[in-house]
Parts: C-alpha cells; sequence; structure tokens
C-alpha cells in the first residue's frame, strides 16, 4: 500500500492550510461539508490523525470516526427531514477513492430524489446555510 500524503487536501484542511465550513469537532474528528455536494447536507468525517484510509487505519481511528459518523448521520437526517441517509467510504484509487485521507460521506436521502452528478462546485452560501442547519440538529440532539 503507498504511503500517506501530508500534503492531501484533508490534511491541509487539518492543518487550517485550506479553509472548510466544520461542522462538528472533537479530539480525534472533523466534520465538515463537501464543497462538491451530491446531496444538500452531504458531508465528510475525517480523522485528525494521519490514515490513508480504511486498510491501515487503526481500531482507534476507525472507532471514532464511526461513532462521529454515526451522530452525525443521525443529525443530518433529522435536519433535512429525510427518509434515510447514504454512507459512502471508499478505498484507493480503484476501488473510487480521490483523496487518500480516511474520510466517510454523509448524504441525506429523500424518496424519488437523485443524488446530484459528482464534481459539480456547490453555492457555498448554501453550503454554510446547510452547515448551520445540521449544527442546530447536533445542539438539539
Amino acid at each position: 500500500m503507498a504511503e500517506y500524503d501530508p500534503d492531501n487536501i484533508f490534511a491541509k484542511i487539518l492543518r487550517g492550510e485550506i479553509p472548510s465550513t466544520k461542522v462538528y469537532e472533537d479530539d480525534d474528528t472533523l466534520v465538515f461539508m463537501d464543497i462538491m455536494p451530491r446531496a444538500d447536507g452531504h458531508c465528510l468525517v475525517i480523522p485528525k490523525t494521519p490514515c490513508r484510509n480504511l486498510l491501515d487505519a487503526s481500531t482507534e481511528q476507525l472507532a471514532s470516526v464511526i461513532a462521529v459518523t454515526q451522530k452525525v448521520a443521525r443529525a443530518v437526517k433529522e435536519a433535512f427531514d429525510a427518509g434515510g441517509v447514504t454512507i459512502q467510504q471508499f478505498n484507493e484509487a480503484v476501488g473510487g477513492q480521490e483523496v487518500f485521507h480516511l474520510h466517510f460521506h454523509i448524504l441525506p436521502r429523500h424518496s424519488g430524489v437523485a443524488l446530484r452528478a459528482p464534481g459539480q462546485m456547490g453555492d457555498m452560501d448554501a453550503i454554510a446555510g446547510h452547515a448551520e442547519k445540521i449544527r442546530a440538529a447536533l445542539k438539539a440532539a
């Protein structure tokens, strides 16, 4: 397996070198909005420590990230009155991974509403509003 690249975009977000719209943070994880959302409320959960993907993650990294993924998924479902959520996680380029820092996608889903095509920049004002809805749902939980 390839080595972890400390200059990947998520590592830069963790160091504050690239801005992000933060939703939730604790000692071990960071949750922020995807700037190319496939659904309103699409956010990402990452560990704060270096980890290429699920295949090289420690059990501690996985435990903290999956616990936060569950917590935020519940809030996303509530915030967007969604019927469900899709959780995505990709490993290595052949597996669909594009950023080589472990991350889980949380996407609220509504019956009959397809995900948007990947790779399209979102409206940053709308994304900020979506983040606020999720933060409010987290506080209410």
